[in-house]
């Protein structure tokens, strides 16, 4: 499998689990259409219809595209799900449910670094 080159911040949120700065992210308020792909591996994970404003400050969706995203067995009460890519194991950020934001019940909570934006068709 071939692995994008990451940058030392890209390395301490994807490779080390780390959180980026809430509202600094490059997707926080994206609208566009397209897909949102693994930095690491550029695995398809998000399309733009899933994403909503959830004012949290890191971008949010309520759906992955089928497949794409892994999810930890532990559920903790504060941060949620921890959730990965499920081709290259990059984190992704987390999952929490019951804040009903959404008709699905789901959001995740994504840090921008551990996404590309593709523009144009969805997955």
């Amino acid at each position: 499998m071939k692995l994008n080159e990451l940058t030392e911040e890209e390395k301490r949120v994807i490779l080390e689990k780390g959180t980026e700065a809430p509202f600094v992210g490059e997707y926080t308020n994206t609208k566009e259409t397209g897909v949102y792909v693994c930095k690491q591996c550029e695995a398809p994970l998000y399309n733009s219809k899933d994403k909503f404003e959830s004012t949290c400050g890191w971008p949010s969706f309520d759906q992955e595209i089928e497949g794409a995203i892994k999810r930890d067995s532990y559920i903790d009460p504060y941060f949620g799900q921890e959730i990965t890519c499920a081709n290259c194991g990059g984190h992704l950020g987390h999952i929490f449910k019951g804040e009903h934001l959404t008709e699905k019940d789901t959001r995740h909570c994504v840090n921008s670094i551990s996404l590309k934006f593709v523009p144009g068709i969805e997955k």
